[in-house]
């Protein structure tokens, strides 16, 4: 595991086959990193799929609302359709590249609709520059995230077992 040197702005995510440990941005985009913490301290993102997954390209999570695969309601024909309960946040776009291992806060058309949805790049995306806001970084467990089940939604999905916030850990 990567060496944490912000325990307050880290967050692991513990997946079927490791953790991944991601530093998260705070001085470039500080209110998606809150809304992570938030979310990450309330459980919110505890069992919740991966339900869009593309090869070459990212895995998108995050959905609070319609993802939880432990929830009873939980349906991946439903999951990425919803957010949290929370009001969505502004976007925060900055010259951070989309680079193999970043993460990309995931919305609408409308650029400040991200909520709690997230993706987390397989490779440099480039083309997403200046339309995401980037707010973390994969430390280590990126051979983890490859290994996420792929499509659209995937048959199967994998899921986030659970996102803790390091200083909590």
């Amino acid at each position: 595991m990567a060496e944490i040197k912000d325990p307050e702005n880290t967050v692991i995510i513990e997946l079927k086959d490791g953790a991944v440990v991601i530093e998260l941005l705070a001085d470039v985009a500080p209110k998606h990193t809150e809304r992570m913490k938030e979310l990450a301290r309330a459980g919110k993102y505890d069992g919740v799929v991966f339900h869009r997954v593309i090869d070459g390209f990212m895995a998108q999570t995050g959905d609070v609302e319609h993802g939880n695969a432990d929830s009873d309601s939980f349906s991946i024909r439903r999951a990425g359709t919803g957010g949290s309960d929370l009001p969505d946040l502004p976007a925060e776009f900055s010259r951070l590249p989309h680079d193999r291992g970043t993460l990309g806060a995931a919305r609408s058309m409308n650029p400040n609709s991200a909520n709690s949805q997230f993706f987390i790049n397989f490779k440099d995306n480039h083309f997403l520059n200046g339309q995401y806001t980037v707010y973390g970084r994969v430390l280590s467990g990126m051979e983890f995230v490859d290994k996420i089940v792929r499509g659209e939604p995937p048959a199967n999905p994998d899921k986030m077992i659970s996102v803790k916030v390091a200083a909590d850990a």
